[in-house]
């Protein structure tokens, strides 16, 4: 092989590449792509060679952003539960009763599943063998925190009379029922689903008319 055909060659490899970015936005790239591969192929059938090919970067390259597989899908979910309490917190800053503040918390809930469907599946439906590394630590210190502080407005509608049964039970049941729609909504497209905001809207009633006094 001439020495022009390899220089052609490295040449042509390196055309491939993408040129270095910025930090932010080159982290932001990997998150993205190695979020459509963890759910397209699995968290352990995912490679750190697959996701720098991804973005057009070289294995060492993407090491400098991330340590490890783990750390990618840690920081995956991370920003996902910063997004979704972003979105609680806009909800309890436009304030209202207890009941009110919980039923507009619970339509977030129900967006942010459907408008980050990827991001849903590896938060909250990431099999626990692959959760261990990343997902499972990041649901027990943020998604715990979200969680409390849902439990707290169920708590304010409980001293607010408006409860049927105990606060934590309430609250658990409240966030298995909007789990079970997007979840089921999103892994099983192809059922005959009735529109999504009707199947929400009639889950959410049933589930206040069941679990809140009027």
């Amino acid at each position: 092989m001439s020495a022009e055909t390899v220089t052609s060659s490295n040449a042509s490899t390196r055309s491939t590449r993408k040129p270095k970015g910025e930090g932010h936005a080159r982290r932001a790239e990997i998150l993205a792509a190695a979020e459509r591969i963890f759910v397209e192929v699995g968290y352990e059938g995912a490679t750190i060679r697959r996701i720098a090919d991804e973005v057009g970067l070289s294995s060492t390259a993407l090491y400098m952003h991330f340590s490890e597989k783990s750390e990618i899908l840690h920081e995956i979910c991370r920003l996902a539960f910063a997004r979704l309490q972003a979105a609680n917190a806009a909800v309890i800053a436009e304030g209202g009763s207890p009941d009110v503040i919980l039923r507009r918390l619970m339509e977030a809930y129900v967006d942010f599943g459907f408008e980050n469907p990827n991001a849903y599946r590896l938060t909250y439906l990431t099999r626990p063998i692959e959760a261990r590394d990343g997902a499972q630590s990041a649901a027990q210190m943020l998604g715990g925190d979200l969680f409390r502080a849902f439990e707290a407005i169920v708590e304010q509608a409980g001293a607010a009379g408006h409860l049927r049964g105990d606060a934590r039970a309430t609250a658990q049941t409240l966030w298995a029922g909007v789990h079970g729609v997007v979840s089921l909504m999103i892994t099983k497209p192809y059922f005959n689903w009735v529109d999504r905001s009707l199947l929400t809207r009639t889950m959410l009633d049933a589930l206040f008319t069941g679990l809140l006094k009027p």
